[in-house]
């Protein structure tokens, strides 16, 4: 499974461009940062106050005073800004992030997103992601296409939605889709997979691309 999240975070990373702001959430999307090309100059945000996120640190090589919104240990690069709740989030609501990449439990063919409870169990909080889907410019979601063999991306979510039609693409082990007026569009395939196999883990009619191309890796 650390494979399949890896290969994901390494797709996502080239979304990335010079200049660009962006978030990344907790868990697996945090992995993204570890893998953006040396010679593309972006900053990332972290909600819990701090612009010049950096890559997720090895065990043993830890600062103490530098955790994610998640609370995992990370690096901030050298020209790091730290700040409050209130400028954190007034970036956040203001439209000034360019990208930010989030974890899902379920996204509907139309963009809705459902990724902050499942009813009955104990949860924090939604946190910021629903002040960061209708803030960022483009929402990418970062998750393993099934969870124990059910599909995540359906018709319609059957979970507590974080917010209404804010996802652009969507990118999990089998491929990248894009979310469009006509429905979900596969533009790249992973090898290991077939039009068929990624139909069949999905809950919805898939489109798939005449451009369409291998899953790049690397």
């Amino acid at each position: 499974m650390a494979d399949l999240k890896e290969r994901i975070a390494k797709r996502i990373a080239k979304e990335f461009k010079d200049g660009d702001f962006g978030n990344l959430g907790i868990g697996l999307p945090t992995m993204v940062a570890n893998y953006i090309p040396k010679n593309v100059d972006v900053i990332l945000h972290s909600e819990n106050g701090f612009a010049g996120l950096g890559e997720v640190v090895e065990a043993g090589e830890e600062d103490v005073d530098i955790v994610n919104a998640g609370g995992a240990y990370v690096t901030a690069i050298d020209r790091v800004h730290f700040f409050d709740s209130a400028m954190s989030f007034g970036l956040v609501r203001g439209g000034h992030l360019d990208i930010t990449v989030l974890g899902a439990m379920q996204v509907a063919e139309n963009g809705d997103l459902a990724n902050w409870i499942v009813p009955g169990a104990k949860v924090a909080g939604m946190g910021g992601a629903m002040d960061l889907v209708v803030g960022a410019k483009k929402v990418i979601i970062a998750m393993l296409h099934t969870q124990k063999g059910q599909p995540k991306i359906l018709k319609e979510c059957t979970l507590p939605l974080t917010a209404q039609k804010c996802v652009n693409m969507i990118v999990t082990e089998m491929g990248v889709m894009e979310i469009t007026p006509e429905g979900i569009v596969v533009t790249e395939l992973h090898p290991d997979y077939t039009k068929e196999d990624i139909q069949a883990a999905t809950g919805c009619k898939l489109i798939f691309s005449p451009e369409l191309k291998a899953m790049e890796e690397e």
